[in-house]
């Protein structure tokens, strides 16, 4: 159940183990030491692939953060190593100790100065911890092992987070929306704030479904580097689609501000998704955002320009 809330998001940012040194199976002193973050769903993967295996589990205080977002973030570092090392007191056990590292904290850790730090061997194990034991029984990585991969599932894994971060931003901008569609020649109406709020509504659930799910199902097949981008396409057949369902039913400018209104949320998500991806970088993400939000604002605007001043013509 824990695993479970932490995938949607409810306990993701509180569920931690506490840091230091813990034990799987029957580990003698010259057992190896495999460090991982606090982090439960981190922590638990990794126990939970190495049956059968006698091993020390390191466990560093990221705050609560994964391997890989930690390392980028500064928590899994290389002074946060030596720190735990010294604050275990591994040596204690094995005078000579030699620390897996999991490769995805290779951005903030670098062994050679852990070894300067504190006298203690450092190597980067595999990137998944399934591949540990065939790992420890080598004593090598393969070229699989040092690979980054991204599949579907690995993919369609992360979308209810994604879902979960926009209830309270979907609520404000559900009682907006209301709002602004009750506007008319009789200053307000409830009716058409209900009527018109309705369909608002559906046209941005249309687009969160398209930015948040079908951007991550179809990203590699999708044109463009840039996820904004990545994000237009499925919102421009979606957005396309919606508003031709609605000719009879809404004036030529509500059509156009609901397609405009599918396409931005959906380049949004897209957007969004660059934080949960291998392909990205920090700097990559900022160069993507100083470019596709100001082209998001717009549509956004004259999205909401549109459906505001339709009932007035």
């Amino acid at each position: 159940m824990g695993t479970l809330f932490a995938r949607i998001g409810f306990t993701r940012n509180q569920y931690q183990v506490s840091p230091g040194l813990y034990a799987v199976g029957h580990p003698a002193s010259d057992a190896p030491f495999l460090v991982t973050a606090n982090y439960k769903l981190s922590f638990d993967a990794l126990r939970f692939n190495l049956d059968g295996v006698d091993a020390w589990l390191l466990v560093i205080d990221t705050r609560g953060i994964n391997v890989w977002c930690a390392a980028g973030k500064g928590t899994f570092s290389t002074e946060e190593v030596i720190f735990s090392v010294e604050q275990t007191g591994i040596k204690e056990i094995n005078k000579r100790p030699t620390l897996i590292l999991p490769q995805l904290a290779a951005t903030g850790v670098c062994a050679l100065k852990v070894e300067k730090g504190c006298g203690v061997r450092a190597l980067f194990g595999p990137i998944l911890t399934r591949d540990l034991p065939q790992f420890l029984q080598e004593n090598t990585a393969t070229e699989e092992m040092r690979c980054v991969t991204f599949t579907m599932r690995e993919r369609a894994v992360l979308i209810p987070v994604e879902l979960y971060l926009l209830f309270r931003p979907f609520g404000l901008f559900a009682l907006a929306a209301f709002l602004f569609s009750g506007i008319g020649p009789d200053i307000f109406s409830f009716s058409h704030a209900w009527q018109r709020g309705l369909v608002f509504m559906q046209a941005t659930i249309l687009g969160l479904f398209s930015g948040s799910f079908l951007v991550p199902i179809l990203l590699p097949w999708l044109y463009g580097r840039q996820f904004w981008v990545k994000g237009l396409w499925p919102g421009l057949v979606l957005g396309a689609l919606f508003a031709a369902g609605r000719a009879g039913q809404s004036t030529l400018l509500e059509q156009l501000a609901l397609f405009l209104l599918i396409t931005t949320i959906s380049s949004y998500q897209g957007m969004h998704f660059t934080g949960c991806t291998p392909f990205t970088s920090l700097s990559g993400v900022d160069y993507e955002m100083r470019r596709g939000i100001p082209f998001q604002m717009l549509l956004l605007m004259v999205g909401f320009m549109l459906w505001i001043s339709a009932p007035f013509i």
